[in-house]
């Protein structure tokens, strides 16, 4: 029974997997499962799964509840399927499942979907995994860890010493005395970690709209890169004519107006690598996402040089997107592919809408460094 029920499970899963896929593109455009977002795990909604129900017969056929009925008698079952006022209906109502999902499986889907490749990671970083390994026989212990052999070997060794063993008659009971566990010890070992730095301009070209896109954008980077480095760390940056190390809420609901100096940001990602994240110990993911507008071409230069100075030499890649805004010129970008189109460790996309931002995760994702 429990093998069936196994098997109908992996069916099933197997069944969710599918609808996510084929509905992925929209999740990720509209938002929808950021809201829905628990501890460790996602509520994905999944349209067209029938859900086994009741078909109950036409009322002409009478039965039970049929025609009319007196004062105090029990109403029909037949629900119309409307919340108000209303004809009654034949058709059935749309069913909506939902399922929680892992972020590790909604990381393995969204890598399937955009065929992202696996990232490899520059090395063994000073941060410790502590895992429990199994090495030895102790006399005391769980009767989980209880280990069959060594204990039908003690009691077999103790009855042939006390020669009560038969061999015609070969009947061993382990004694009390005869309980043989396994015993365990603690392995330290270096492992892979990872830190991104989101960075966003907050200036009064940046509207309600683009840090959305951005907000979304940034949750399926996360999800993808933390399925990579179980210990990745965020930190966050916004800037106008300034830099600010910031917390996520502050990142995403920030509201500012003024020029933009882009090397503002760059120098206080710079200083925070320097001071926290040395490169031979951590993997570093700087994402940078602007409209495009800043406050003069020396500023771009500037900025151009502390990329080139310093933080492509410190990371396994730069990211730099950038979201359409009416207010906003455009011209960083163009700026970058001018000055720095040849550098393999800067990716570049731009992002028109909500719909553009699939096309903006394979762009950063998509090479897998």
């Amino acid at each position: 029974m429990s093998l069936k029920i196994d098997q109908d499970h992996s069916r099933f899963r197997n069944i969710v997997r599918r609808r996510i896929r084929e509905n992925l593109r929209r999740y990720i455009s509209q938002g929808e499962l950021i809201g829905r977002q628990g501890k460790d795990v996602v509520s994905v909604p999944i349209p067209q799964i029938d859900i086994p129900r009741f078909t109950f017969g036409e009322k002409q056929q009478g039965g039970v509840g049929q025609g009319k009925g007196n004062p105090g008698d029990p109403l029909d079952g037949h629900d119309d399927g409307q919340d108000g006022a209303g004809k009654a209906g034949k058709d059935p109502g749309e069913h909506i499942l939902e399922v929680d999902v892992t972020l590790d499986e909604l990381a393995d889907i969204l890598g399937e979907e955009l065929e992202l490749p696996e990232i490899k990671d520059k090395g063994k970083s000073r941060v410790i995994s502590v895992k429990e390994r199994y090495t030895g026989i102790r006399r005391a212990g769980p009767e989980s860890l209880r280990h069959f052999k060594r204990t039908y070997k003690e009691a077999l060794r103790r009855a042939i010493a006390g020669g009560v063993y038969n061999p015609a008659a070969p009947l061993v009971v382990p004694q009390h005395e005869d309980k043989r566990y396994r015993s365990w010890h603690q392995e330290r070992e270096p492992v892979a970690n990872a830190v991104i730095i989101y960075m966003m301009d907050v200036s009064g070209s940046m509207g309600d709209e683009q840090k959305e896109i951005v907000r979304i954008e940034t949750f399926w980077i996360d999800t993808w890169l933390r399925r990579h480095y179980p210990g990745i760390e965020s930190r966050y940056i916004i800037h106008d004519a300034t830099a600010r190390d910031v917390d996520r809420e502050t990142f995403f609901r920030t509201r500012e107006s003024g020029g933009t100096m882009i090397s503002s940001a760059y120098r206080l990602a710079t200083d925070i690598i320097n001071r926290h994240y040395p490169t031979n110990e951590w993997n570093v993911y700087p994402f940078h996402f602007s409209d495009g507008d800043n406050w003069s071409m020396d500023d771009t230069l500037t900025c151009v040089a502390l990329l080139k100075d310093e933080l492509l030499n410190s990371v396994n890649m730069f990211g730099y997107g950038q979201v359409e805004s009416p207010y906003g010129s455009g011209q960083f970008i163009k700026d970058l592919k001018e000055h720095l189109g040849n550098d393999e460790r800067l990716v570049t996309s731009e992002i028109h809408d909500r719909d553009g931002i699939v096309r903006s995760i394979q762009d950063l994702l998509g090479k897998g460094k």
